[in-house]
């Protein structure tokens, strides 16, 4: 099981800005979240959170590229309102070898990579980063389970991010994910053996209409902040969580910048 540290700490005081310039939008801010946090360095992490010069540019008005885009390392999904990025994948893979088809689910408890309570941690750099629900930010903007959630953030291609929950048709409703775990056991030899538990990502697959979401964790739906309805993305209780494809084009803000 996913053992998660307690977030009782500070991180700092959090500075975020989110304006429009042209047909962008913008957000700015230092990558502290406005939330308490784990004890950053620990022994699943070893990384201390220090303030980022965050600068990320995404479209105004979203439009769908022709197909799905698979989130790709080196890229992060989308940003928190407060400038924390969500980043979903772990850089860990079978034997560690990235060839091998074979990545850990961040959230699957195989690995140790030192979580708090908001799913997250620390890179090299210091940038504290979602890899699952940011709770305490959900707390601090007020989500509730038998309310529409409120906007939580922006992905890469510019379309919004919300949790959890929608209104659809008049009522709020949990958006549930469409991925589940592959029957049997993995292949073994050249890939991991055992049966698909949700370790690797690779255990999950995606079945169409199985849950309230697409491929990409998205829904078209009516938002207090879009009356007129949106494309949005939506982290889930069951993975993916954070989704790990884009229905738009990214910009190349999301693009990680060197360690």
């Amino acid at each position: 099981p996913l053992s998660l540290l307690a977030a009782t700490k500070s991180a700092g005081q959090s500075k975020a800005r989110i304006g429009s310039s042209g047909t962008q939008r913008t957000l700015s801010g230092n990558g502290i979240p406005v939330h308490q946090v784990g004890a950053f360095p620990n022994p699943g992490n070893p990384n201390s959170i220090a303030a980022q010069t965050v600068t990320l540019r995404m479209p105004l008005q979203p439009k769908f590229a022709a197909q799905p885009r698979a989130l790709s390392f080196g890229w992060n999904f989308g940003v928190s309102v407060e400038g924390v990025v969500f980043d979903p994948l772990a850089a860990e893979f079978w034997h560690g070898n990235p060839q091998s088809g074979w990545s850990y689910n961040a959230l699957g408890g195989t690995i140790a990579l030192g979580l708090d309570e908001n799913y997250a941690h620390v890179q090299p750099s210091g940038a504290y980063h979602y890899h699952g629900l940011p709770w305490g930010l959900m707390q601090q903007l007020g989500w509730s389970a038998g309310e529409a959630s409120p906007l939580i953030g922006y992905a890469a291609d510019g379309f919004p991010i919300y949790a959890i929950t929608a209104k659809v048709n008049g009522r709020v409703q949990e958006m549930t994910s469409s991925y589940v775990l592959k029957s049997g056991n993995r292949p073994g030899g050249s890939a991991p053996s055992g049966r698909h538990d949700g370790a690797f990502v690779q255990d999950y697959q995606y079945r169409a209409g199985s849950g309230a979401l697409d491929e990409c964790n998205g829904a078209q739906v009516v938002t207090e902040g879009f009356p007129g309805g949106t494309y949005a993305y939506f982290l889930s209780r069951d993975f993916p969580v954070v989704p790990r494809c884009l229905k738009g084009e990214p910009d190349g803000s999301f693009v990680k910048r060197r360690r």
